[in-house]
């Protein structure tokens, strides 16, 4: 099989990261969470108190910030946050800075950097749209908000710990209507993604779903 680029999109609970994960890890390829690097990014303004609507001093701050993701670390100038940016705060400063456009054109092209070659699996929200235009596979998941609120709820690094349901179903419905409505890359499916709906299947189900489409990519 060829080297393939793998683009797999969707709003936060649809279980992007992981199906994209135990697809790289099927197919020996390299897994990118993109969404990680706008985390890090949050992370790093946060910490050196850099207004998060201040687009030009974020930018300057993402200019000069090595940001390395790997299948299973997160690291921003040698600082290990893996763990650090799975909270509720990052995901809020994630959300803002990933609607200054000037942040996007950046984190974008070290994206397209890592993609050079192939043999990846980078997931996000504007990969098959924007990252990766011309991309080989492009795959777009989606749950039931019900679904999605009751997967965060139950995940203590996004609820910030045991969590209604409710609530988390209230700040996805934040979450997505920045994500849909920013000015630049907003999220929606590419015109030739195939829509995966994972509401009520089995991790293993969606993943062999996603497997059996990149194949039929690889034939084509």
């Amino acid at each position: 099989m060829r080297k393939l680029v793998i683009a797999i999109d969707g709003p936060s609970g649809a279980g992007k990261g992981t199906v994209a994960r135990a697809v790289a890890s099927e197919l020996g390829y390299r897994h990118v969470d993109s969404g990680a690097m706008y985390r890090a990014i949050g992370w790093k303004a946060l910490r050196e108190r850099v207004a998060l609507d201040d687009e030009a001093a974020v930018a300057a701050l993402a200019d000069a910030s090595l940001i390395v993701v790997s299948n299973a670390r997160v690291l921003i100038d040698g600082a290990d946050v893996t763990r650090e940016i799975r909270t509720p705060e990052i995901d809020r400063a994630a959300a803002a800075v990933a609607r200054l456009p000037r942040v996007r054109t950046i984190l974008v092209a070290n994206q397209r950097a890592m993609g050079e070659g192939g043999a990846i699996v980078m997931e996000g929200r504007d990969i098959g749209t924007v990252v990766f235009p011309q991309a080989d596979v492009k795959i777009y998941l989606d749950a039931a908000p019900e679904e999605r609120a009751r997967r965060r709820a139950l995940d203590s690094a996004h609820s910030g710990g045991p969590a209604a349901v409710s609530e988390v179903k209230t700040l996805l419905t934040e979450r997505d209507r920045s994500d849909t409505t920013r000015a630049v890359s907003p999220l929606y499916a590419a015109a030739d993604a195939i829509v995966v709906d994972t509401t009520g299947k089995p991790v293993e189900e969606v993943v062999r779903e996603v497997l059996a489409i990149v194949r039929m990519g690889a034939g084509g």
